[in-house]
């Protein structure tokens, strides 16, 4: 119940100024979040929120802290394992340094890529109201999305960074992007809308913030 009264204040549009031009003109901050666990241990994890400057991608802010995970795992429900803790991190940040705010959050897991059309970006937007990306590694295999022969061949029909292909589900929803991120890497992204952007503006920001496969505020 309380992810389908979140889910309600989804906004899967841009909003800002600074996306209506495809150079963003006005984005100077981008962040990261990730959650990370120890091999082995379920319960103890890293919460890392990093904000780079934009386009230099210069590293302006870094928060990263040990915290106990509680919530057990469960599919579906993984933001509310992992999305307090980034909402905190966020929260700091607008406490110590309101200045080094990010304008957007690419946040490594997937948004409306979802059995129920809300991921871990879109938690994370709707909960700190900033524009969110999900960007993840891995295809989530749900509305009929599978890692099938036909999925490989079209990522190997992404022949130079920039090529994507969208993940269109059985229900005849836009899901996310299938986006090859780096030419020195033939693995893509699988970029979601979370909250506050378009699919179109997702993809093109998460590309410009490639340096490798992984875009440069995750990967930090």
């Amino acid at each position: 119940r309380e992810q389908a009264r979140l889910r309600a204040g989804v906004v899967e549009e841009d909003t800002e100024e600074w996306q209506k031009d495809a150079s963003f003109p006005g984005l100077e901050r981008v962040g990261g979040v990730d959650l990370s666990y120890i091999k082995g241990d379920d319960t103890s994890a890293c919460a890392s929120l990093v904000v780079l400057s934009y386009p230099a991608l210069q590293v302006l802010y870094e928060d990263c802290r040990m915290v106990a995970v509680n919530a057990p795992y469960v599919a579906g429900f993984l933001a509310f394992r992992e999305v307090p803790f980034l909402a905190e991190a966020v929260q700091r940040l607008q406490q110590e340094e309101p200045k080094l705010k990010p304008q957007v959050l690419l946040v490594d897991g997937n948004g409306l890529l979802h059995p129920r059309g809300f991921g871990v970006a879109c938690h994370l937007g709707v909960l700190t109201d900033l524009p969110c990306i999900g960007v993840a590694k891995n295809l989530l295999q749900v509305d009929g999305l599978i890692r099938d022969e036909l999925h490989r061949e079209q990522i190997r029909s992404l022949q130079k960074e920039g090529d994507a292909f969208p993940l269109t589900g059985t229900s005849g929803r836009v899901l996310g992007m299938v986006l090859r991120s780096n030419s020195n890497s033939s693995k893509p992204l699988y970029v979601s809308v979370g909250h506050r952007v378009c699919l179109e503006t997702a993809v093109r920001l998460v590309r410009s913030c490639c340096r490798y496969r992984i875009p440069e505020p995750i990967r930090q």
